[in-house]
């Protein structure tokens, strides 16, 4: 069954059914889907008391009663709920007095379509704001989830991430569209999938990387095409944005959008209409859009890759992924949970991990988060063949992993030594008890983990301790 839009109905009070029609149309031919019509006044006030309304369009120039006594009964009794005044009076006074009895807009008849439409979508945008911050606050008040299964497939016990799931829920039903950043492997599109999770779509769950994709590709991905659009293209085809109607369209790695494709996104997400290669004639999109990207957008601004005003619109709301060097106390939990897939694909029985592997892994930064982690585990599973999970093995991929990326980081910046911005640099031996020290600390004093992060034996590490006094 197709989702309705918005979620409570647009009610429109005339006495004229040619009136009727016409605005019912007209909102129809923009998206709108959720509508009512009435063209008896005496009705209002008993539907109002039987639905809840997204706002009224309501005529003041009716018979048995008028529009202004409608608007007065319904600012008692239903004190918040929005009211156009629509009249073909053109009279300023009776306009004066709508708006102070608390009518939030005036039309006079015959409405333009733009100002109509645009009236409407003042209305929805507000209440759906309104909407937004009273579930935000109540979500961030209250000690649990309403709708844990959406989130079932992230692994997490972070306090820090529990917050932003109960924003998330708070966001659930908005139709606007969600920026999800933060560094690469920390799950992002997990967080997607929770956003589709938490709303009742009717439609798919549609996601693309757009990394890559010149903008004729993009256009056709998105969009798709009419036959004979282009050598090759026999017949058409339908693009991502339709096959997510009624659903959530995914699109990863935003930042590397082209700028030719930011307009068409910006356009779609803007006026949710797009136009298909080879035609000019419109289609309406109805997709929620969710976007991604571990760039620094505001970066991207700055250097003029990225417009400005297409991030103003796509982080109406937006989720930060904290890094899993800032929820450590996490990964024993995804250890655990890892472990048992890797043994479970490997078809091996599953290693005991012992409190030290806890330690190392701890003392690692995980520049590629959870999905580094993931990795580790099921290379080091691989090539297990004890009861208890090798130290030796996770400490080996460990390395080789950290001397890969200290490669990668010197080619990418030749001058990002740590000691590149000293100006006096420190005597060896004050250098290396510093280092010593800090890989103690990091390793909770264990002396064969601190012993690996530097690199040495245990023994080489007990001789210099003593040296140092330690």
């Amino acid at each position: 069954m197709k989702n309705l839009f918005p979620a409570n109905p647009i009610l429109i009070v005339d006495d004229e059914k040619s009136i009727l029609n016409s605005m019912e149309f007209t909102f129809r031919s923009d998206g709108y889907t959720n509508i009512v019509c009435l063209q008896q006044s005496k009705l209002v006030m008993d539907y109002l008391n039987a639905h809840t309304v997204e706002v009224v369009f309501l005529d003041i120039t009716m018979p048995v009663i008028s529009g202004d006594k409608i608007l007065k009964e319904i600012t008692v009794h239903f004190p918040g709920l929005p009211v156009v005044v629509i009249t073909g009076l053109n009279d300023v006074k009776m306009a004066v007095e709508c708006m102070k009895m608390g009518a939030v807009d005036y039309l006079l008849k015959p409405v333009e379509r733009s100002r109509l439409l645009s009236s409407l979508a003042k209305v929805v945008e507000v209440s759906d704001l309104r909407r937004q911050y009273s579930l935000l606050k109540e979500h961030m008040l209250s000690l649990g989830l309403k709708n844990q299964v959406a989130f079932s497939h992230i692994i997490t016990r972070n306090k820090q991430m529990h917050t932003l799931f109960k924003y998330m829920e708070a966001i659930g039903r908005s139709l606007e569209p969600v920026l999800i950043t933060g560094e690469t492997g920390t799950g992002k599109e997990l967080f997607a999938r929770a956003i589709y999770n938490l709303n009742p779509y009717s439609g798919k769950y549609v996601s693309v990387n757009v990394a890559g994709l010149d903008d004729t590709m993009f256009t056709d991905t998105l969009f798709g095409h009419v036959g004979g659009a282009f050598t090759g293209a026999g017949s058409p085809r339908a693009g991502l944005v339709e096959k997510a109607a009624n659903g959530v369209l995914f699109l990863d790695e935003i930042g590397d959008l082209s700028a030719a494709s930011q307009v068409k996104i910006l356009r779609l997400i803007h006026e949710k209409e797009y136009y298909p290669l080879g035609t000019d004639v419109l289609r309406k999109a109805d997709c929620r859009i969710v976007v991604a990207t571990n760039a620094d957008l505001m970066q991207k601004i700055e250097e003029g890759t990225f417009r400005k005003d297409l991030f103003y619109r796509l982080s109406v709301h937006t989720i930060q992924i904290p890094p899993l060097r800032e929820r450590r106390d996490d990964i024993p939990i995804l250890t655990d949970y890892f472990l048992e897939e890797a043994a479970n694909n490997l078809q091996k029985k599953r290693p005991t991990p012992s409190r030290e592997l806890y330690n190392l892994l701890n003392t690692y930064s995980f520049p590629g988060n959870v999905r580094e982690l993931r990795a580790i585990l099921i290379n080091a599973v691989s090539q297990h063949e004890s009861k208890v999970m090798s130290m030796e093995v996770v400490s080996s991929i460990i390395n080789r992993n950290i001397k890969e990326n200290v490669v990668l980081e010197m080619k990418n910046d030749p001058f990002s030594n740590v000691f590149a911005g000293l100006d006096d640099l420190p005597p060896i031996r004050e250098a290396e008890e510093q280092l010593i020290l800090e890989a103690l600390r990091r390793s909770e004093g264990n002396q064969s983990i601190a012993a690996r992060m530097l690199g040495i034996t245990r023994q080489t590490l007990s001789k210099k301790l003593r040296q140092y006094g330690q």
